[in-house]
């Protein structure tokens, strides 16, 4: 039994002693394997783990004995799932466990938006104090206006934060939720999306990327957005037009960006599309870590292989996730409600 999994730099020791255990090879391959070795090692592979790696129709279609694909994670897109369909190659992934967990990063990079946290820290580590100067000035979130854009299980989740916890009002752009739900989760529902940023003191990203989300966010929504507003990405890099994010932060026709993730990951202080927003003191840059918490991890290792098990022993595995493009295999899946 051979199974081979991708991105071994995010470390995931519960679940690789546990298919070792299990009597499976394990192969583990860095973030940096070309397509070619990876097709090579899937070939004779009964399993496959991935989570950033791009897994398009060369690697599966070279797949003779593959039984299943797991993406340790959420996002999908770099899976080229229709491949996977038409060998008949179940393809599911772990929706549930960072739910919370990201939630909490999106208002802690709000947060840190509003507080002036990185050019206070940079303050304090050079001169060891901030007097209460003009420039040090911060802002409350309380009375502030929130938009989401998807209203997800995420997205749901900041909107309970914010809303209940800090007296946000919040909106919400998503075309397939209806307004019942929203409502429920204390959203005010929005059809139109660039209506909605002008509205908005806080804008943040929580819809899965796809081919009508990609770059969804660009010139003409940041030219909608108030100059006061900030934007928060902890979904996906690729929703936004980061040449106009950057033209949009340059030229302050927004007032600040926190983001987590990017098109090009890693970042690289110097000659990276992004690299200008190193030095700008209304920029965050996390390193798409917002999941990367002990007990997050915990239920993600747990998870991981529950669906490892389902497929190396031959039983439906269980999809949780509501993605159309998972929703649609019929062979050897079940559907969670």
């Amino acid at each position: 039994m051979k199974i081979v999994r991708t991105d071994a730099e995010l470390e995931l020791p519960n679940v690789d002693r546990r298919l070792r255990v299990y009597g499976a090879t394990l192969v583990l391959l860095p973030e940096t394997t070309s397509t070619d070795t990876l097709a090579r090692e899937v070939r004779d592979a009964d399993l496959l783990l991935m989570c950033y790696a791009q897994i398009p129709a060369q690697v599966i279609d070279a797949a003779t004995r593959l039984k299943g694909i797991v993406k340790y994670g959420v996002g999908i897109d770099a899976i080229d799932i229709p491949a996977a369909t038409r060998r008949g190659i179940p393809v599911v992934n772990i929706p549930e466990y960072a739910e919370e967990t990201v939630a909490e990063g999106a208002m802690a990079l709000m947060l840190g938006l509003a507080r002036r946290f990185k050019p206070l820290q940079r303050q304090m580590e050079t001169e060891g104090w901030a007097w209460p100067e003009q420039r040090w000035l911060a802002s409350d979130l309380a009375g502030k206006t929130l938009g989401l854009v998807g209203v997800g299980r995420i997205g749901r989740s900041v909107a309970r934060m914010a809303g209940q916890g800090f007296r946000m009002r919040v909106l919400g752009y998503d075309p397939h939720v209806d307004a019942t739900p929203m409502q429920r989760a204390g959203v005010e529902k929005c059809d139109d999306l660039v209506a909605m940023l002008g509205r908005c003191d806080v804008v943040s990203l929580h819809c899965v990327l796809n081919a009508d989300t990609r770059r969804s966010i660009g010139e003409r929504e940041f030219a909608a957005m108030k100059s006061s507003a900030w934007l928060v990405n902890v979904s996906r890099g690729a929703l936004v037009d980061e040449a106009a994010l950057v033209h949009a932060l340059t030229t302050q026709r927004i007032a600040g960006a926190g983001l987590d993730v990017y098109s090009d990951e890693p970042l690289a202080l110097a000659g990276h599309p992004l690299s200008p927003l190193f030095a700008m003191d209304n920029v965050l840059l996390w390193p798409h870590l917002t999941f990367y918490t002990h007990e997050a991890m915990a239920r993600l290792e747990d998870e991981t292989l529950e669906r490892c098990f389902e497929m190396l022993e031959g039983r439906p595995v269980l999809v949780k996730s509501h993605d159309p493009r998972l929703r649609a295999q019929r062979e050897r899946v079940r559907f969670a409600d």
